[in-house]
């Protein structure tokens, strides 16, 4: 009797069905481990000139930056929305299939950008844009369609940051835009952090050393707006992006002193939050001097005080934070975290300090700067990873 042939539907299904495609970040968290512990590794092989990008490849400052926010960047911001979005507006969210689709495509976004140079300008827009359009698109339209019942009244933020990325992102892939890429991707993600640390901070303050925060709606709001407005900054003139930078870190310092910091610094997890509005701060703050025409060290200092002082520290607690609590673990440091955020720092130690420090040898620093980074997320990889691929313990579904 001839047997049936396989139910390529019914696989398919299968595979979908694994804990790892029932929240959106669980794969993405997956890939922006993956990412950060090896696109580091090949940016210092490429900065140091022991490797070489594909002919066709994009220059290589915009291949390091596109990669930072848009390859693990987004690979984190986008799993994080994913999940938290469906939360606030009480929705299942993505899953399944299309959660699988979401992650083939920044996979495919990953290996095109290698060639990206040479591709017609249709078929390159198209492929560098499926998984921004796809993500972002079913983040935006979740929080505008169940929008009446939204826990935040101010996602409105992300209603206009995620299509700004959008743009943002084509901006960076064109080299005659290219810096004005680079600032709105900054500054887009500056304002994510900024909504953020604005609901978690007080949160963990509370739930973990039982301190209140004091919240001033003024504070708060102007905040939120001066770093909104930094997003377009790079189109300024000096004196209203001068303007623009300093109140922003005027206000952040003003309301990381108000938050109490002495007492946020007892716990590690809580720790690494203030570490990170105090990295915003510095990086407006430079931001601020560079628009009054002040020059502060060498190389692009202030963005990457951002970068490895912002979401170098947060990014890693987030991914710690929920890979832990949403599949039903216990949230804990482990002295292996501790190791991994001494990987991490020594990247900023590297990357912030001795480049300054001793810029003769420049290369080395963003080297060892790479590998401290690399292992820190190779550290965090091996202990979130299976949690990530597994069920939760308490029962629950996702």
């Amino acid at each position: 009797m001839e047997e049936p042939p396989p139910n390529d539907s019914g696989c398919l299904s299968t595979f979908f069905s694994k804990p790892v495609w029932l929240a959106g970040f669980r794969p993405f968290f997956i890939l922006a481990i993956f990412s950060g512990a090896t696109l580091p590794l090949l940016w210092g092989l490429v900065f140091s000139g022991w490797v070489s990008l594909p002919g066709s490849a994009l220059s290589t400052l915009q291949w390091h930056a596109h990669e930072m926010f848009y390859g693990f960047g987004w690979a984190v911001l986008g799993g994080f929305l994913l999940t938290a979005s469906k939360n606030w507006v009480k929705i299942r969210g993505v899953h399944g299939g299309w959660l699988g689709f979401m992650a083939a495509a920044w996979i495919t976004e990953r290996i095109a950008v290698y060639t990206a140079g040479g591709l017609p300008w249709l078929l390159r827009g198209m492929i560098m844009n499926v998984f921004i359009l796809a993500c972002g698109g079913y983040i935006v339209g979740s929080l505008w369609r169940y929008r009446r019942q939204d826990s935040f009244k101010d996602n409105y933020y992300f209603l206009v940051g995620i299509p700004l990325f959008i743009i943002a992102k084509n901006f960076l892939l064109n080299p005659e835009t290219y810096m004005y890429g680079v600032g709105m991707s900054a500054g887009l993600f500056r304002l994510a952090f900024t909504v953020m640390f604005e609901r978690t901070t007080p949160q963990f303050m509370k739930n973990a050393l039982a301190t209140s925060l004091p919240r001033y709606p003024w504070l708060d709001n102007g905040i939120k707006v001066s770093v909104f407005l930094a997003v377009f900054a790079v189109f300024f003139p000096s004196s209203l992006a001068l303007a623009v930078f300093s109140a922003a870190a005027a206000l952040l310092t003003l309301r990381f002193c108000l938050w109490k910091p002495a007492t946020g610094f007892k716990n590690f997890g809580i720790a690494l939050m203030y570490v990170g509005q105090l990295g915003l701060a510095l990086h407006l703050g430079f931001e601020a001097a560079a628009a009054a025409g002040l020059k502060i060290g060498t190389g692009a200092l202030s963005l990457h005080i951002f970068t490895l002082l912002c979401m170098g520290v947060v990014i890693p607690a987030m991914l710690i934070r929920i890979s832990q609590g949403h599949t039903g673990r216990p949230i804990q440091f482990t002295v292996s975290d501790r190791f991994a955020f001494g990987g991490l720092f020594s990247a900023a130690f590297f990357r912030l300090i001795m480049t300054q420090l001793a810029p003769g040898d420049y290369r080395l620093w963003v080297a060892l700067s790479a590998a401290g980074w690399s292992l820190g997320f190779i550290v965090l990889g091996l202990r979130l990873i299976p949690y990530l691929l597994k069920e939760r313990i308490d029962g629950k579904v996702h």
